[in-house]
């Protein structure tokens, strides 16, 4: 292995740290919340801010995270990101009051947008090479589709055995290795041409819509779809986002040059991670409920449950990047994974109050993580090839805002179907014990894996429709059959080679 070669992989080990810092942060803090909560005196009506808090700030500056690495520079902005990431972290764990923890998270989410965004991007113009660049991206889905389950593990273990602080401490201590990694590893590019300029109208536009997006569905999820809250900063997130896209028509300096997401490929690889973020994020909801409330789980036992599907997760997505989408494309496996992924919902829905984890848990998590190491390597693969160098992070911040609005949809809607039907079942089971209580709450949990079926059988049919077919001559590494660019860097007019 040359020596070129071998920086290669120790840039990929670096970048993947940080990416899963920034996804195990989403779900670590939620088991640490009760003790959190027992400690700080806050109430339950204020718990929802600590998750919140972090989610608002992410979501809304992710596409400013992203044009920020590529107007400061990958290197620059990775370093910043993952020590304003340790600060906030720090000072979260440091916290004495409900209002310094929520502020940390936020500042969290802040750094969050500027560190995962540029991760991606750093890895999409290392890996240039078709076939290092699959594996690249086999390892680095794994953990955007895993992180989650990881959190929930690690966050298990860390509050059981040291104090819910300790999940913001943890941060502290990946970064210090990720930015000694960042420092030895990362390399720098020359820019070439006059610096580009930040679409500042752009910018605000975008990141208002973003932010009245991931409020609206988080608002929905605690006062329900009648709350005028609700409706009000989801209108407001659609006229903002027509604005935006209008203005980015006529930006001289776009901050999202509209022709990275209309490339076809490329927008179906947005639509497939927002859908299985919406469908993944709904998984662990509902199964964390189900293992510890029904099935009475230490947090740390709830961890260790996933970590089949986490091993699943990780072996189907190297199958897929090394060996299937090379052959068959995303227009095959993408589907695939999300109709295996809907096998797998379906098959939870079977759960009652006497189930038990080896008969009726662990195959469908398995088919869950094997259907998920499919969709996402593939489709952030194809979501990030053949863009211009100098948009490949607002290009890869796409893809986490697909991923974060995904998240928030997905959890406000399956939440608000589960609430109603657990209601419904009370209703006409009066009454009300415990046994009562108990089958309700198992009847909600099957409304919502039916529903999330339902989401990952639309992404099947959605990204079978909108995929292009791999034709002569073309494949994952040239989807569009054309002679191959000498690198990410070769454009054409200024336009993206996917988007000629």
């Amino acid at each position: 292995m040359s020596k070129t070669s071998s920086l290669r992989w120790w840039t990929l080990s670096t970048v993947a740290l940080a990416q899963l810092m920034v996804v195990l942060d989403s779900t670590v803090v939620n088991i640490a919340l009760p003790s959190a909560q027992a400690d700080l005196g806050f109430s339950d009506g204020d718990r929802q801010w600590v998750v919140t808090a972090y989610s608002l700030a992410f979501g809304s500056l992710l596409l400013l995270g992203g044009r920020l690495s590529d107007l400061m520079g990958r290197k620059k902005t990775f370093i910043i990101g993952l020590i304003g990431f340790a600060a906030a972290s720090a000072l979260g764990g440091a916290a004495d009051s409900f209002g310094m923890l929520v502020g940390a998270r936020a500042l969290q989410g802040a750094f969050g947008a500027l560190l995962a965004p540029t991760a991606l991007a750093v890895l999409t113009t290392t890996f240039t090479v078709p076939k290092e660049r699959a594996k690249a991206f086999g390892v680095f889905g794994a953990i955007a589709g895993a992180g989650g389950a990881v959190g929930l593990l690690l966050g298990g273990v860390l509050t059981e055995n040291f104090n819910w602080r300790w999940n913001l401490y943890i941060n502290v201590f990946i970064a210090i290795i990720a930015v000694v990694g960042a420092v030895l590893f990362v390399t720098t590019a020359k820019r070439s041409g006059p610096r580009p300029k930040l679409d500042i109208p752009g910018t605000v536009l975008v990141s208002g819509a973003l932010f009245g997006l991931v409020y609206g569905f988080s608002n929905a999820e605690t006062d329900g779809w009648e709350s005028p809250l609700t409706w009000g900063f989801l209108a407001g997130a659609v006229m903002l986002l027509v604005a935006f896209v209008l203005w980015q028509r006529r930006a001289a300096h776009p901050l999202l040059p509209l022709s990275i997401v209309l490339d076809r490929n490329r927008g179906a690889a947005y639509s497939s991670v927002l859908i299985a973020g919406a469908g993944m994020f709904g998984i662990f909801l509902f199964v964390t409920y189900y293992l510890q409330t029904t099935l009475q789980y230490s947090p740390t036992q709830t961890g260790y449950s996933f970590l089949p599907m986490i091993g699943m997760l990780i072996l189907a997505a190297q199958l897929s990047t090394n060996i299937f989408v090379p052959r068959f494309g995303p227009k095959v496996m993408v589907p695939f994974g999300m109709s295996l992924a809907a096998i797998g919902m379906v098959y939870l829905t079977r759960l009652g109050v006497d189930s038990t984890y080896a008969a009726d848990i662990l195959p469908p998590l398995m088919i869950l993580g094997f259907g998920m190491g499919s969709i996402m390597p593939a489709s952030m693969q194809t979501a990030t090839l053949g863009v211009d160098r100098q948009f490949a992070g607002v290009a890869s911040a796409m893809v986490n805002t697909s991923q974060q609005v995904g998240g928030s949809i997905g959890t406000a809607l399956l939440n608000t179907l589960a609430a109603t039907a657990a209601a419904d079942y009370l209703a006409s089971h009066v009454p009300v014990t415990a046994a009562v209580a108990a089958e309700a709450a198992v009847q909600s949990y099957a409304t919502a894996y039916w529903w999330g079926a339902g989401f990952f059988a639309f992404g099947a049919v959605l990204a079978a429709l909108l995929f292009r077919r791999m034709g002569h001559g073309a494949s994952l590494s040239n989807p569009h059959g054309h002679a191959a660019p000498d690198s990410v860097n070769d454009v054409v007019s200024g336009e993206p080679v996917a988007a000629r």
